[in-house]
């Protein structure tokens, strides 16, 4: 669970509720006619923009907002430090019996024992990193949209509304009502867009970023084990690939297997 992700937007739907019950009645809030046009209407308008593949995928990557465990880069390249130091030793072999958490360099390691060239250990492990990238991208795509529409959704809905009223102004009654439509759905196009759409569109766009760099060093750091490089050359070309502080950092793997 992310934890940003969960108490960010809890947090801002309970300071919005807050708002809204200390100002009086929250069903006054409720119209389910402007719901329909913001909601209803912006996935209908983003549907159009994308492939209904591309469009329904995009809640599924969604959950990787809230659910995902991304490993952190200097675990990897520790981890990655070791497998050289044990297939150096003793072979590529000696790395099937060791236990790798992290599922795509598992995969790589599993080619490698297996005995693939580089070509085809780099051809499949790009392919898959691509994929996944892809699949980050077409979603936070999707949800990009929706922020970008559901605001004008919101002005369609107050127009209606307007148009409503104005129609309506020899009634009294049905003022209220067209009214209502006329503001809330500016509001609920407001509050989707910058508070589910576009935060979940960045954080898709965050998670194609960590994503994309632990795959990468995945890649790197096989491809050196199957060329059989010194272990130390493999870290300081994997630590290339994070902060600057952190690479004169030494993970305490990476020390106690070289002490072993």
């Amino acid at each position: 669970m992310d934890l940003a992700t969960l108490l960010g937007l809890v947090g801002a739907m309970a300071i919005v509720t807050v708002a809204i019950l200390s100002g009086g009645s929250a069903l006054v809030f409720f119209n389910l006619p402007a719901i329909l046009i913001v909601l209803g209407g912006t996935f209908m308008v983003v549907m159009v923009k994308f492939s209904l593949k591309q469009f329904f995928g995009a809640f599924k990557v969604a959950t990787r907002a809230f659910f995902a465990k991304t490993d952190k880069p200097e675990d990897i390249i520790a981890q990655v430090v070791e497998l050289a130091n044990i297939a150096r030793k003793e072979g590529t072999l000696a790395l099937e019996n060791q236990e790798i958490e992290n599922e795509f360099l598992n995969q790589g390691i599993q080619m490698l024992i297996d005995g693939n060239d580089r070509a085809v250990i780099s051809t499949v492990m790009k392919q898959d990193m691509i994929q996944t990238i892809d699949r980050h991208k077409w979603g936070a795509k999707v949800f990009s949209a929706s922020g970008d529409v559901a605001p004008a959704m919101g002005m369609i809905g107050t127009l209606i509304g307007l148009v409503q009223m104005l129609s309506a102004m020899d009634d009294p009654k049905a003022i209220g009502p067209a009214m209502a439509i006329a503001l809330l759905t500016t509001l609920y196009g407001a509050m989707f867009a910058n508070m589910v759409a576009l935060p979940i569109a960045d954080k898709l766009n965050l998670r194609k970023s960590e994503e994309g760099l632990i795959k990468a060093i995945c890649i790197d750091g096989v491809l050196a084990i199957q060329e059989g490089q010194n272990p130390r050359i493999i870290e300081a070309m994997l630590k290339a690939y994070l902060e600057p502080k952190k690479r004169k950092e030494e993970p305490p793997e990476s020390a106690a297997a070289e002490a072993a």
